[in-house]
């Protein structure tokens, strides 16, 4: 069993809407951001970064931002099962949140991106999200609007000319890494000593996670930190059967095609066969069929439906489709691609009771009330 350790490092919580948070500040439960080389933080490249996140005239209906998907006052997502773009065209992926991406050792579902900033170009040129052809309109805009070229000669020491799309992904990698959030009950409990952060069930449900639930494998914890992912990508059984019986040649029209030069990004996101290849359509490995990243699963009361589809709407769902080892019904075919570990866990109605006690106590206090004001405000 897992053992409550004293926390270490800066424990100050990092605000998720009002003023950014102050530069190597890390919330409790969480390590110190990664920051790449090339791309150091400054306050003023994240506060370029929030209004390019933020602005509706990068996309072919000027409607559409990365905040669509994005949305902050939603825990970062949009709460829909796929998201929906450029003239209501619908994907065939549920939008990750933003929050702690800054963590993720690659971008997307399938992780075709190795960095936040190689992430941040594909929306916009996406036929069904931002539908540009390419990104010559958005440097036009910027270069056309006199507080975006202020802020870039700023930023980055360029004239208007001299603006690229790497400056942009650039600064909205920034402001996206500002994105993080910890301290929630259970990093309380867990890191901070607080014997009462946790209800007596959410510490049943803890016992249930790192014991016969065997979350804890993929989502995982450790004795200085708890990113709840490990940053690989499995086969739990989701949206298999949408493409069983016919996966061999899915796969090689989806080669074929990749091979003349398709683009994987465009392809995942229009083909909804092809979306169901998983890290296949990036590995080309076929082990890797049907194999999605494994999320975080802080804040996850707040980012319903769960699964790269958006198939499970509510954490009662979720819970019971691990229950039955990979199956939405017990009586399902097992696919044959599916991950080692994932089987029938046999859990009882009151240990599900408790698991799901513990999930709601990764919520950041934080972005719970970001989501309870964009709530009040709207009514």
């Amino acid at each position: 069993m897992l053992q409550k350790l004293p926390t270490v490092g800066a424990l100050s919580l990092a605000l998720l809407c009002g003023p950014l948070p102050a530069l190597g500040d890390t919330p409790l439960g969480l390590p110190p951001v990664p920051i790449p080389a090339d791309n150091p933080q400054t306050p003023a490249k994240i506060e370029l970064g929030d209004r390019l996140f933020n602005d509706v005239r990068f996309s072919a209906d000027g409607k559409v931002s990365c905040a669509t998907c994005h949305d902050p006052s939603k825990a970062f997502t949009d709460n829909k099962p796929v998201s929906e773009g450029f003239k209501g065209l619908r994907g065939t992926r549920n939008a990750p949140t933003v929050i702690n991406a800054a963590y993720m050792e690659t971008q997307f579902w399938d992780g075709r991106e190795p960095s936040l900033e190689a992430q941040s170009l594909q929306p916009p040129i996406n036929p069904v999200e931002g539908g540009l052809e390419n990104h010559d309109p958005i440097l036009k805009t910027i270069r056309n609007d006199p507080q975006y070229v202020q802020a870039f000669r700023e930023v980055f020491q360029v004239s208007p000319d001299e603006i690229t799309m790497d400056h942009v992904a650039k600064a909205i990698a920034s402001f996206e890494r500002t994105r993080i959030a910890g301290n929630s009950p259970f990093d309380r409990w867990y890191f901070g000593g607080e014997e009462d952060a946790m209800t007596e069930a959410q510490i049943r449900g803890f016992q249930v996670f790192v014991g016969q639930g065997r979350c804890v494998s993929c989502h995982q914890v450790e004795q200085t930190q708890a990113l709840f992912t490990d940053n690989r990508f499995h086969n739990i059984g989701v949206g298999f059967k949408n493409i069983q019986g016919r996966v061999a040649g899915i796969a090689e029209q989806f080669l074929q095609a990749k091979a003349e030069g398709a683009d994987v990004d465009k392809t995942v996101l229009t083909d909804p066969d092809a979306s169901e290849l998983g890290r296949f359509a990036v590995s080309e490995d076929m082990t890797d069929v049907a194999a999605f990243k494994t999320p975080t699963l802080r804040n996850i009361e707040l980012t319903a439906p769960y699964m790269h589809d958006g198939s499970q709407e509510t954490l009662e769902d979720m819970v019971e489709f691990y229950n039955n080892g990979g199956r939405v019904n017990p009586d399902d075919p097992v696919s044959p691609f599916l991950s080692g570990g994932i089987r029938p866990l046999d859990l009882s109605d009151q240990q599900k009771e408790d698991l799901i006690a513990f999930l709601k106590a990764l919520t950041s206090p934080s972005v719970a009330a970001a989501t309870k004001s964009a709530a009040n405000n709207a009514q």
